[in-house]
């Protein structure tokens, strides 16, 4: 169940008034050609943009894991200190308070190639992580709190497959998807009353302790 977390919440993520906004740009910069080598060429080189931020993103959760794994002597000072993080994220997506560093981002590259598309997806890592960073702090969060590095890792190749699917699914059929960008976008307000209230909901289980028993309970 943790892994269906980390999955929903790379999902959420995608759907964020900061990311979404932007993916007809994202798409941009892979398409090229005509028919069927157009469609081919966006697959590809949205693949290697997925890759990229995955092999990051698993990165992340290797080290969060590992340092979860150092501190299993620690496990309920960890589960707090996690599950506080988590709660502080939640009360960001609700705007009650304001966290500064999650931003938005900014466009401006062209992509030529899959291996560039690889290498656009490792850079853009960064510039993602301001704005998918509630959900992708979340995911570390569990990872870490996992207490080891495989789990750490395989929790975020979760999270990026949640991102990356709808992603490579948009990439194909982008021009039939207006319709339903557009009914996200006019229902941010209630996304972002529910993002919040997950993630302050699973800050709360880790401050108790309780996330592994209703994982148990519901698995």
């Amino acid at each position: 169940m943790q892994y269906l977390i980390t999955f929903l919440e790379g999902i959420i993520s995608f759907i964020s008034p900061c990311m979404l906004p932007m993916l007809p740009i994202y798409i941009s910069y892979f398409a090229g050609g005509s028919g069927e080598t157009r469609k081919s060429r966006t697959l590809l080189c949205s693949l290697g943009f997925v890759g990229g931020f995955t092999v990051v993103f698993s990165a992340l959760g290797l080290f969060a894991g590992t340092l979860g794994a150092f501190l299993t002597g620690h496990r309920t000072i960890v589960n707090i200190v996690c599950g506080v993080i988590v709660i502080l994220f939640g009360l960001s997506y609700l705007e009650v308070i304001r966290l500064p560093f999650f931003g938005g981002m900014k466009s401006g590259q062209k992509v030529d190639g899959v291996l560039s598309a690889f290498l656009f997806g490792v850079i853009y890592s960064v510039s993602l992580t301001p704005c998918v960073g509630a959900f992708l702090g979340s995911a570390l969060m569990l990872a870490s709190a996992s207490g080891t590095a495989v789990q750490g890792v395989l929790l975020l190749v979760t999270y990026s497959l949640g991102l990356g699917i709808p992603f490579l699914l948009s990439a194909l059929l982008i021009d039939r998807l207006n319709g339903a960008f557009s009914f996200i976008k006019r229902h941010y307000k209630v996304i972002n009353l529910v993002c919040g209230i997950f993630l302050i909901a699973v800050g709360i289980l880790m401050v108790g302790g309780l996330l592994n028993r209703f994982l148990a309970i519901l698995s």
